[in-house]
């Protein structure tokens, strides 16, 4: 039995005393979880998505902003190619990010699992804020040229954008009420289609801002003087603007509590873990449990039932296939929906030029109908597709609006594909944006909302970690393979891209094969994560093995007689 302590009002109510004559840390492990999934929706959940969604802002941005400003690089430093960048070194600038992305994506999210969310939670943000200020400060020298340094930067950028995926996936969902999990965690997601939308309004307020000096060129070939220093400005203050809103948000990251589950699961620290979830709800950077109790509360955390993560166990639950099917349905559903998903933006130029945003009179025209073409697209179906998933995701479900968004996907790619050369300009514009649309009212959202709830504490960051970097590998062979391809039988130095409505025909494969994967994951909606994990007996995806519990059912212990205070389960809601 634990030692009540001191403190507590009607304000932030001392839940730490409502368990502290439970004896069986089970017991005290359920009923302080439920504390969170019981909850109803407050300030303190408000505040968890806006930190962790600055986080998807900066990546977002980061990631978005590149395609303008390689433009810009070009007319900076390849006046002998007539002011454009190659396409050889703007492929490398950008899948740069995605190697570096896979890495960040694995590595934080086997850390998570291993040192804890709150050890890591920040330190991403800090390689993001880093990596960000040192490109905007690149410059080619006698050694090495710009397209190398910037290489190397975005690819250490990558890491932390990459670090961002599993750790605000899982920190948000571990804190979030059940009831509107999704709709937490979609937010999140959701704030990528703002950092689109503020790379585009910051690429063209500098444009405004150096209208005189672009003026005086005609052509990238001709931006030299006081045009070229202008362009040279503009690309630095696009990137270097991307640091800004992480170190708005690092002193939050890094003052979080830790995860109560984690707390509980994997260090075994059952007081610090109730503790938390008062921090939490009370807006406190940690709970402080007394020591004493915690000392007292260490000798029986070896009676907590949840297996301790070891390579031996995680071979022993991904090897059985009713949960092997779960990581293969996640990490393969992410890697069909990347490949099409940066795919798509091959069309952008067909776009760009149907809505009458494409090149221009002078280098000011062409940079400022660039941007500007960019924010009607990210408006046009990008943000809609989000926030339509943040508002039915908890009431339609995860899973069947990623099987409608990647059927629906199929038929729209394959109407691109085999009708790309009988579709007017205008037509392929609305088949874009219902492509974007669809996207994010379906799988570019639920495949991120998804391995944050289905798999157990002591694995869920790492297994994120995989799904999302198997998306990132199809991103690279997106950019890296299907690129290249769309330009084949096209004369040598053509822009022209005749394999273009082939290409599109592949994704419409790919977007078909997410139709299978996705019938591999479960449906998490109004579900407690423990019950997903497989640790509540007497729901559909019981497993004794997950759950500790040998092949019987454990009984409920409590207090002294062994039996549950129903008051406390009263108050808990369970």
């Amino acid at each position: 039995m634990a030692t009540r302590t001191a403190g507590g009002n009607a304000a932030f109510h001392n839940f730490h005393n409502d368990y502290a004559h439970i004896a069986d840390p089970n017991e005290r492990r359920r009923l302080a979880l439920a504390e969170i999934d019981k909850a109803p929706f407050g300030w303190y959940h408000v505040r968890a998505v806006v930190v962790a969604g600055i986080g998807f802002f900066t990546d977002a941005y980061d990631i978005f902003a590149i395609n303008l400003v390689t433009a810009m690089l070009g007319v900076v430093y390849w006046q002998g190619n007539k002011g454009v960048i190659p396409s050889n070194n703007d492929t490398a600038i950008k899948v740069a990010t995605s190697g570096g992305t896979v890495i960040g994506q694995i590595g934080f999210g086997y850390l998570a699992d291993v040192v804890g969310r709150k050890r890591m939670y920040g330190l991403e943000l800090i390689i993001m804020i880093v990596a960000t200020l040192a490109q905007a400060l690149s410059a080619k020298s006698p050694a090495i040229n710009i397209t190398g340094v910037i290489i190397f930067w975005r690819v250490i950028m990558g890491i932390g954008v990459g670090g961002d995926y599993p750790l605000s996936s899982i920190i948000t969902s571990e804190f979030a009420t059940t009831k509107w999990r999704g709709a937490m965690m979609g937010s999140v997601f959701a704030m990528q289609g703002f950092g689109q939308f503020a790379a585009a309004i910051i690429a063209l307020i500098v444009t405004s801002g150096f209208k005189g000096s672009l003026e005086t060129a005609a052509k990238p070939a001709n931006c030299t003087g006081d045009c070229g220093v202008a362009v040279d400005k503009m690309w630095r203050v696009i990137v270097g603007f991307g640091a800004v809103p992480g170190c708005i948000a690092l002193y939050y990251r890094l003052t979080i509590p830790e995860t109560p589950r984690y707390t509980f699961d994997v260090a075994r620290d059952v007081e610090k873990a109730g503790e938390d979830v008062r921090a939490y709800k009370a807006g406190q950077s940690e709970g402080k449990p007394d020591e004493i109790s915690r000392a007292q509360a260490f000798q029986s955390s070896g009676q907590i039932e949840i297996p301790k993560a070891s390579w031996a166990d995680f071979t022993r639950h991904y090897g059985q296939w009713k949960h092997g099917k779960v990581l293969l349905g996640t990490a393969g559903s992410w890697f069909f929906l990347d490949v099409a998903f940066y795919g798509l933006g091959l069309n952008n130029s067909v776009i760009l030029t149907a809505i009458g945003y494409s090149g221009g009179a002078n280098v000011y025209e062409s940079f400022y109908n660039t941007a500007v073409g960019n924010l009607i697209i990210v408006c046009a179906g990008a943000i809609p597709g989000y926030w339509v998933t943040v508002a039915t995701t908890d009431t339609i479900g995860r899973k069947p609006i990623q099987l409608g968004g990647f059927a629906i996907l199929t038929v729209l790619f394959c109407i691109i594909g085999f009708g790309y050369h009988k579709i007017s300009s205008h037509g392929l514009l609305g088949l874009y944006v219902l492509c974007q649309f669809f996207f994010n009212f379906g799988p570019n959202a639920t495949t991120f909302i998804v391995p944050g709830e289905c798999f157990p504490t002591r694995y869920r960051s790492t297994s994120h970690g995989l799904s999302a970097g198997a998306g990132k590998v199809g991103a690279i062979i997106a950019q890296v393979v299907f690129g290249p391809l769309r330009g084949r039988g096209a004369p040598a130095g053509s822009n022209a891209s005749p394999w273009l409505n082939h290409v599109m025909e592949i994704f419409a494969l790919f977007m078909f094969c997410g139709i299978f994967t996705t019938l591999l994951i479960p449906e998490t909606k109004r579900k407690t994560l423990e019950e997903l994990a497989g640790e509540v007996p007497g729901t559909a995806n019981y497993d004794p093995a997950s759950a500790g519990h040998g092949i019987a059912a454990p009984t409920k212990t409590g207090s002294s007689d062994g039996e549950v205070d129903p008051d406390i389960e009263k108050r808990a809601g369970v």
